[in-house]
């Protein structure tokens, strides 16, 4: 692969992927007739130069914008309600994502909310929800800004509940983009911190992947790929990033996501709550506890972390050498290695615990997950 040509990959979603691929927006828009696009972004985003420039191009070519940036770092239904009443009210023709995994996220759940009008949680996956999911929904765009969750190619929205901060999970092969505009032009002046936290996201992904329980071997492969370019690259794209180290990070990002139709496991059950409960960065979240996640499943599934290990290129092919290399990668660059450092206070410990085995992601862990496995996870962390 060079880094200076857009690729064009079908999988199932069509994803534009290259440099300055997201420039190819506004003429997709006029040719597929969609003159009244609202853009889902995140405030921060929306400050930023990238972002105004592709507002500015598209009011160039006579398409009326309008942004919804009023989003929360962790998305709740709120946010979800608030963009559905500026589409109507603005009369929209589609939606365009633009942003990390909360702006995706809340754009994904607006697409379903325009013309599925019940309260929102009844579609969730986890009752069965998706059922519901029967009408039309407006033509969806996503254009990635970070290299983390991977939402642009998934077909799934993670929404909590204002008051609970219960996760639910709306899910739909009707929301999935129609295209994917993957520029890693977008993510080269990220802080390093967020390019740091992101990325590790991406690696949980991929290795949680691999190890879920449901037998899927294609995702399985694609998992391993996914952990052999983030080793290539990250440390890299957060203290000396290049476009080379940018783009790598891009694609091992999506195929997390696409991995993780497979399922999850235990570090993001650990890191949910964290962001429910103390309204930490996802990525972060995952980040301190995906070593302590992985030592828990190497007993028993020793085979599969001798696969990881070589992936990784490690001379010791031992799960503990696996654990011991996301140590060492967290410090490469500037992770804590200890809850207490993102400030989880012992007095935190129980309502976690209560929330993280109420969490979707550890039925599909390798081994099972106790509650009282969850707090000593926690302790070990602290």
């Amino acid at each position: 692969m060079t880094f200076n040509t857009i690729y064009q990959y079908n999988f199932p979603a069509t994803i534009r992927f290259g440099a300055g691929a997201s420039k190819e927006l506004g003429d997709y828009l006029l040719k597929n007739n969609l003159f009244r696009p609202l853009i889902v972004t995140d405030a921060t985003v929306e400050q930023l130069s990238f972002f105004k420039t592709i507002v500015e191009e598209l009011k160039k070519k006579n398409i009326s914008v309008e942004v919804f940036p009023d989003i929360h770092k962790n998305p709740v239904k709120s946010d979800v309600y608030r963009g559905t009443e500026m589409y109507d009210a603005t009369q929209r023709d589609a939606i365009v994502g633009i942003g990390g995994g909360a702006a995706l996220d809340v754009s994904r759940a607006i697409v379903l909310r325009v013309n599925h009008r019940e309260d929102l949680f009844k579609y969730d996956d986890l009752i069965g929800g998706d059922i519901y999911i029967t009408n039309d929904v407006p033509h969806f765009i996503t254009i990635p800004t970070t290299a983390g969750t991977g939402s642009e190619v998934g077909r799934s929205a993670i929404i909590a509940d204002d008051e609970t901060h219960q996760k639910k999970i709306l899910f739909s092969p009707k929301l999935m983009a129609k295209i994917v505009f993957a520029d890693p032009l977008l993510t080269m002046e990220l802080p390093s911190f967020i390019t740091a936290a992101t990325g590790m996201d991406a690696l949980t992904h991929n290795m949680e992947a691999y190890l879920a329980k449901m037998p899927h071997p294609l995702c399985e492969g694609i998992a391993l790929e996914g952990i052999s370019l983030i080793s290539q690259s990250l440390e890299k794209a957060v203290n000396n990033p290049d476009l080379k180290s940018r783009s790598k990070m891009l694609m091992a990002s999506m195929m997390g996501a696409i991995a993780f139709q497979k399922g999850l496991g235990v570090v993001h059950s650990l890191a949910h709550p964290l962001s429910s409960l103390l309204d930490t960065h996802h990525g972060l979240a995952n980040a301190v506890n995906i070593p302590y996640g992985m030592q828990f499943n190497i007993e028993g599934f020793e085979n599969k972390f001798k696969r990881i290990a070589r992936t990784l290129e490690l001379e010791d092919e031992s799960g503990e050498a696996v654990v011991n290399y996301l140590f060492d990668l967290n410090s490469k660059i500037n992770i804590p290695h200890k809850l207490s450092a993102i400030g989880v206070k012992p007095e935190h410990i129980e309502p976690l615990a209560g929330l993280a085995i109420a969490d979707f992601a550890h039925p599909n862990n390798p081994k099972p997950v106790t509650r009282e496995d969850f707090k000593q996870l926690y302790l070990a962390a602290l």
